[in-house]
């Protein structure tokens, strides 16, 4: 048996281990993350219970203030701080006060409707805090307790809200869309030696009327 020389396997080793560990794993550059952005959130340093003070949650302060801009659709701080404590007012959790998860959500949902500006994004604070005083309502309502004329006073106010929510969604559907225009289509068959108009066709004055408003004259 020949001998082999030390160098060539030794060689041959270093080649066999460079061959499985020279691999790595090597990250997809530019693929886009399932998740998406964070939405923007809002910290709240309370005053009292039904009050408390914006902060940024990471302490970027003018990053934080543009990206409230833009979900709002407005260049407008005053707008900004005018539609926060709006929706410190009104966008609750039921049978609390003023909550941060609350105006997160609310947050979340205005800057899902994605507003161009300020009357579309004036109309979706309306529609989040719609929607979350009638969760309110709703959560009052599913406890059952009270008297009947309670529960329906409740149901009654929960549907009203209800409605309003999808009256202010499809508003703001027209408002970025346009209204739709439909085209009627109908078949009509017309006879040999037979005339046929398109159009608006406005019924004529009968030869008896038409008679006697001229004998009246």
């Amino acid at each position: 048996m020949a001998a082999v020389p030390r160098a060539v396997v030794c060689q041959d080793r270093e080649r066999r281990m460079t061959n499985k560990t020279n691999n790595p794993l090597v990250p997809v550059v530019g693929k886009p993350d399932p998740d998406g952005p964070l939405p923007v959130r809002v910290k709240l340093r309370r005053i009292n219970a039904n009050c408390a003070k914006n902060y940024p949650p990471d302490g970027e302060n003018k990053a934080w203030w543009r990206r409230l801009k833009k979900a709002l659709g407005t260049t407008s701080s005053d707008f900004v701080n005018a539609s926060l404590s709006q929706l410190q007012a009104a966008a609750r959790l039921p049978f609390s006060g003023v909550s941060e998860v609350a105006v997160n959500a609310a947050l979340a949902m205005i800057e899902a409707a994605a507003p161009k500006d300020e009357i579309e994004g004036a109309l979706a604070v309306q529609m989040a805090c719609t929607h979350s005083a009638a969760m309110a309502v709703l959560a009052r309502l599913g406890g059952g307790g009270g008297s009947e004329g309670r529960v329906v006073a409740f149901g009654s106010a929960a549907a009203r809200l209800l409605r309003a929510y999808s009256t202010q969604v499809e508003v703001f559907r027209r408002l970025r869309h346009g209204g739709n225009q439909y085209v009627r289509v109908e078949h009509v068959h017309v006879n040999d030696g037979g005339q046929a108009v398109i159009g608006n066709v406005k019924p004529a004055i009968s030869a008896s009327r038409s008679i006697d408003h001229s004998s009246s004259d």
